[in-house]
């Protein structure tokens, strides 16, 4: 473990990501301190400017929008990671079973795996959303998981078959391994790099999925998100009145988030990729 962060941290892209990344999350654990104000807090008027007192101004509800920030980007960052847990260890499973007993076993995962991805997760997203009475962000960040693992089974699935027939897998069969022990101590470890870069790249599609349900009035109950930011703004039609900061701030770091997990998953991808390292 110690080896694999020492040699990602010597690209460039995934060290410049990785800083955006830390700095964001770094402004979300020291923001309530900086603004220790209830983000549903009425503190002025209908989309007050930005002043000395309410650098950020506020919102469609007079509410103070350098707060809700803070609680925003912490929802939206939350949201992503569940999303991404439960996508990875899914794919993972899924991909590492299919891709090491073949077969018949191989053949069914993988049209469950199939039918998963011929419906748009978006349509799924919708749905589920819908049918959920209880939409916590914890329930948002399970309900994408769960619809986004596909792909990532897939390309597991892809490595693990590649790795079964080499020779250090038929000797922990021959010395009395189970099924269970070759996947984890024997094929993973060779995969720890792409399945961080999958975990990666599902915490970001996370991120945005939230944000898009959050848009269509799909989004977390009694909670503040990025997405619910941008959603109030639509509603209220911020960007007709001039409202930017009402608008720009929430649309600006979800870039950036999704900005840096790409370099970071970028940098990965140029470094351990033997093609790209050699280009």
């Amino acid at each position: 473990m110690f080896d694999f962060l020492k040699s990602i941290f010597k690209s460039k892209k995934f060290i410049f990501g990785f800083l955006f990344f830390s700095s964001i999350c770094l402004f979300v654990v020291v923001g309530p301190l900086i603004s220790k104000k209830d983000p549903f807090e009425m503190v002025g008027g209908l989309f007050n400017s930005p002043s000395s007192e309410r650098i950020l101004g506020t919102d469609n509800f007079g509410r103070d929008v350098f707060t809700q920030l803070i609680y925003g980007i912490r929802t939206s960052l939350k949201v992503g990671f569940i999303a991404g847990i439960i996508a990875t260890t899914i794919g993972v499973v899924m991909g590492a079973i299919a891709g090491y007993k073949g077969g018949t076993t191989e053949e069914t995962l993988m049209g469950i795996t199939n039918v998963f991805l011929t419906i748009p997760p978006i349509v799924i997203l919708i749905l589920l959303s819908i049918a959920i009475r209880t939409r916590t962000s914890s329930v948002i960040g399970l309900i994408i998981g769960i619809t986004s693992w596909p792909w990532t089974a897939r390309a597991v699935r892809a490595q693990a078959s590649s790795l079964r027939s080499r020779e250090h897998i038929d000797m922990a069969k021959i010395s009395g391994f189970k099924t269970t022990e070759i996947i984890v101590e024997e094929i993973l470890p060779y995969m720890l790099s792409y399945i961080v870069m999958a975990f990666i790249l599902q915490v970001a599609g996370g991120i945005l999925n939230e944000a898009a349900l959050s848009m269509l009035g799909l989004g977390a109950y009694h909670a503040i998100s990025l997405g619910i930011m941008l959603e109030w703004a639509l509603l209220w039609e911020a960007v007709r009145v001039g409202a930017w900061w009402a608008f720009l701030p929430p649309a600006f770091f979800l870039t950036v988030i999704t900005f840096s997990l790409m370099c970071m998953n970028t940098g990965m991808d140029e470094f351990f990729n033997p093609k790209l390292r050699r280009r």
